[in-house]
This record gives C-alpha cells, sequence and structure tokens, in this order.
C-alpha cells in the first residue's frame, strides 16, 4: 500500500508575523491564494514558517488555524520535528488530532543523535501516531546526517513515509533512493535540486520558492511527471537566479521580504532572524519584477 502523502510541490508557507503575534489576517489570505494557484500540500510551522520561534501556545493554535482554513483542499503536513524526542511526541500526537495529514519531522539539532538513536527517536514519534511522517534532513542547519542505511531501516515503518533531502549531496541521496528501494518517497528540499532529485525517483518538492511562484513551481514538476524532461530541466535553470536570491541570506529572511513585498503582511521577522540587507533585497525584488510580479 502506498504511503505517499503528496505528488509534486508542497509549499514550506512563510507565516505572517508582526510585533502583536502571527498576523492570521494575511496568513490566511496566503493559504488561500496557494490552494488557488494550484499547490499540491502545504507545509505549516517548518524552517521557512519559523516554528523554532513559536511559543508552544503559537504553535497549536497556528496548526489548527491551518487545517480548519484549508478544510481539506489539499494535504496540510505539519512541522512537529524537535530535539526533544519526548516534545515532539507531543506536538505531533496533537497535530495528528487537529486533522494534520502528514508531520515534518526534522533531525534533532544540537543535542544531535547517533545513527542508532535517530532510529529510536523517529521510531519512538512513529510508534505512537497515525499520521505518515516525513523525515527532514538539513545538516547544514542541524549538524545531524541522516545517511541512507538508517533511511533504509526507517522505511521499514509503516508510519515513516518519505524524507526531505536539504542535504545537497546528489550522491548521498542516490544511495538512499537504492536502499530504499521505493518504500519511503524522496522530495528535495532545495529548490535548485528539484530536476536533479527527481530524476533519482524524487516525487517532488517542499518548497520555498513556490511561495512566491506556486504555479510555475508546480508546471516544473508536472513536465517533469508527464516526460517533458527539456522542459522541466528548463524551468529548473531559468530560476535558478532567483533561486539563489531566495537563499542569499538565512531562509526565511529573504521569502520573508518577497512575500511582504507582495502583500501578505509585513517584513517582520523573530530574532534571532533580522530583514534582509536592503542591497539584497533589492536582487531579490528586481529578478521577480522580471518575472512579472508588482513589488
Amino acid at each position: 500500500m502506498s504511503k505517499t502523502i503528496f505528488k509534486g510541490v508542497a509549499t514550506a508557507l512563510v507565516t505572517p508575523m508582526n510585533k502583536m503575534g502571527i498576523d492570521y489576517e494575511n496568513y490566511g489570505k496566503l493559504l488561500n491564494w496557494q490552494i488557488e494557484s494550484g499547490i499540491n500540500a502545504l507545509v505549516a510551522a517548518g524552517t521557512t514558517g519559523e516554528g523554532s520561534t513559536m511559543s508552544d501556545k503559537e504553535h497549536r493554535e497556528m496548526l489548527e488555524f491551518t487545517i480548519r482554513t484549508v478544510d481539506g483542499r489539499v494535504p496540510v503536513i505539519a512541522g512537529t520535528g524537535s530535539n526533544d524526542t519526548a516534545y515532539a511526541i507531543e506536538l505531533s500526537k496533537f497535530a495528528c488530532s487537529a486533522g494534520a495529514d502528514g508531520l515534518l519531522m526534522v533531525t534533532p539539532y544540537y543535542n544531535k543523535a547517533t545513527q542508532g538513536g535517530l532510529i529510536k527517536s523517529y521510531t519512538a514519534v512513529a510508534d505512537v501516531v497515525d499520521k505518515p511522517i516525513i523525515l527532514y534532513n538539513v545538516p547544514s542547519r542541524t549538524g545531524c546526517n541522516i545517511l541512507p542505511a538508517t533511511c533504509a531501516k526507517l522505511a521499514e515503518h509503516p508510519n515513516i513515509a518519505a524524507i526531505k533531502e536539504a542535504s545537497g549531496n546528489i550522491s548521498q541521496i542516490a544511495d538512499t533512493a537504492a536502499l530504499v528501494k521505493g518504500k519511503m518517497d524522496i522530495y528535495s528540499g532545495n529548490d535548485d535540486q528539484i530536476v536533479p532529485i527527481m530524476s533519482l525517483g524524487g516525487m517532488g518538492v517542499i518548497s520555498v520558492l513556490s511561495n512566491v511562484f506556486p504555479r510555475e513551481t508546480v508546471e516544473l514538476c508536472d513536465r517533469f511527471f508527464k516526460g517533458d524532461l527539456v522542459g522541466a530541466c528548463e524551468m529548473q535553470l531559468h530560476y535558478l537566479p532567483l533561486i539563489h536570491a531566495l537563499f542569499s541570506e538565512v531562509n526565511p529572511i529573504p521569502v520573508k521580504a518577497a512575500m511582504a513585498a507582495m502583500g501578505f503582511g509585513e517584513n517582520y521577522l523573530r530574532l534571532p532572524l533580522t530583514p534582509m540587507e536592503p542591497e539584497n533585497e533589492a536582487k531579490l525584488l528586481k529578478l521577480m519584477q522580471d518575472e512579472g510580479l508588482k513589488v
């Protein structure tokens, strides 16, 4: 039986915020616009959504709002990872009870883990939830890398469905694809590697770019899945300058500036994140204007 949560593009959503807290008016507007633009799934309270600086109360309220607003139109994947496995279990159980369709769980950060520790930690969560889990491998942020053999072991669990691969290591991702033998979906976690990872059997991308260009990111994946490999590759390469600009500073600093310019709330981030440097922001907005956006 397939464990696939979505095929194509899931937007790693920004969370519009201001000094008062989460800006739910603009967040709701963003959710509806993403769905109207044909997005395949939505990720709430992940890295791009600044889940790491939300209080527990905010995190839960934000997930409930997301699930209620989306109302089953596309799958909602809740960011529930933590470097404290007990807290990850608690938050994951809450997200499942609130109606999330899946869970995105980053590896433990700072305290990190051995490969054996990763297996035990993820298994501990997977054993007590009733929704599929997407592992999130982003060693540049966490200092912790999920190795291919570890993925193969975790892929045997019925509640572990996929991995978001943001290691940037195509050779490692190829090894993972070979070892999991289709028992675990692979999503690109880097917008500059969507086509390369799909060429290894990947099911799509969990994307920052699609905050700004949801239709176009979906079209890129659609072209690939329909066999238009040349067209998909052309789109991948066309958007590289914009992708580089969206990652010219720590995510989500640039995409927050982009979304504010598009009218989705203030360019407000919580410390330790700070607004984009003016010269970098000018380059990003120019690239967006060159693509026809009014910013």
